[in-house]
């Protein structure tokens, strides 16, 4: 590729030193600026291909510097990355509205991010890089009462079931409440607010392992969603991503269950799933809304080899033809869970995997082999 230029904004010489030296091994041109005046100087002259700076600058702040240079028509469309010390959501999100094109916050992750960003944000085709760590596996639905969680919860333990020497773990991060315990009869303490406050230091493979709890007749273990909205509020949400991260380094299957929230916390995690279970039930609603998050997803770039549309007749008879609902979703539909009467409700409210409760029903066998299914085309997606 032709060669790049990264200017550098930062007040910090050592700080300039050391993502210049970066830049360069990795074939830009850098050109390094001191202070905010200076950058619009370079910035202006030079036509840099990307500009990285610190919001935080000694003399223009950051809100004043990305307002000059987009009300300049030479670094009006120019990418701005703001490489910040202050990890604050809200300053992110009030950055990334003023004109910012991204918002890294310095860390230990934030070279990883600068250097997969800058190319992405030039238009710059890179080889991904090879996924590593559990299969992750996400569930969603477009409406509430599909089923999910349920689904979720016993494509789990089939898993476990079928390969004990495997780990399998259910992270529960539907909010504000969580799905998975009352559902699997946990009462812990357990929860995904409750490890997203322990340091990334603590959080290796051998503490979640020993950690979360094993849930009995279901066979994995559980990372519990909030028990509550109050607990939800105190989520640490800018965790999530590291969380879910050291649970793919403990597990080999990492399950998900996000429910209906989608939203910029969920996103991310879809974005980054090796398979996307999307849950749709019968009613003509259900379906439309479907279609909406369908293409949503697809036009943030999610691929559609990925998703793996299940329509779960477990919960009502009544509904729309499978062949009218693809018609709608523009997907096949690859598995429909059968009607169950009341065993679906009756199984949940004893807190049992369906195959438990009712081992000979035609939807244990479904189950079993959408389970099969599932696996080998995230193993096969992944490869």
């Amino acid at each position: 590729m032709d060669e790049k230029t990264v200017l550098i904004i930062d007040g910090d010489a050592a700080s300039r030193k050391f993502l210049t030296h970066t830049l360069q091994e990795q074939g830009y041109a850098v050109i390094q600026a001191g202070s905010g005046r200076e950058g619009l100087v370079f910035a202006w002259r030079d036509r840099p291909d990307v500009i990285v700076l610190d919001p935080s600058l000694p003399d223009l702040g950051g809100d004043v510097l990305i307002k000059k240079l987009r009300q300049d028509q030479r670094t009006a469309s120019t990418p701005v990355i703001a490489l910040s010390g202050i990890d604050d959501t809200e300053r992110m999100n009030v950055s990334l509205e003023q004109g910012f094109n991204e918002y890294i916050v310095k860390s230990g992750e934030a070279i990883a991010r600068l250097l997969e960003a800058i190319p992405r944000l030039l238009g710059i085709k890179t080889e991904a890089p090879r996924k590593t760590g559990g299969l992750q596996i996400v569930f969603l639905s477009a409406k509430g009462g599909t089923g999910t969680s349920s689904l979720c919860a016993n494509v789990a333990m089939n898993i476990a079931r079928t390969e004990p020497e495997s780990n399998t773990v259910v992270a529960d991060m539907v909010l504000p409440i969580g799905s998975i315990a009352p559902l699997v009869g946990y009462k812990g303490s357990i929860n995904l607010a409750t490890i997203a406050d322990v340091p990334s230091q603590e959080m290796t493979p051998a503490f979640l392992r020993e950690s979360l709890p094993n849930i009995g007749l279901w066979r994995f273990q559980l990372l519990a969603g909030s028990p509550d909205p109050e607990t939800a509020n105190l989520l640490q949400v800018k965790r999530i991503p590291h969380v879910i991260e050291a649970l793919q380094a403990a597990f080999d299957y990492v399950l998900i269950d996000l429910g209906r929230s989608l939203s910029r916390i969920s996103l991310p995690i879809i974005q980054q799933a090796d398979m996307i279970a999307l849950i749709v039930s019968t009613d003509l609603g259900t379906v439309t809304l479907t279609k909406t998050v369908l293409e949503y997803l697809q036009a943030q770039g999610v691929d559609t080899k990925k998703i793996y549309p299940i329509l779960n007749r477990a919960v009502g008879l009544e509904g729309m033809l499978k062949s009218d609902a693809e018609k709608i979703l523009g997907l096949d539909i690859v598995t429909t869970v059968p009607y169950m009467g009341s065993n679906f409700i009756m199984a949940n409210n004893q807190n049992q995997p369906i195959a438990h409760k009712f081992p000979h029903d035609t939807a244990t066998v479904v189950l079993q082999q959408m389970t099969t299914t599932i696996i080998d085309r995230a193993r096969n997606l992944r490869s």
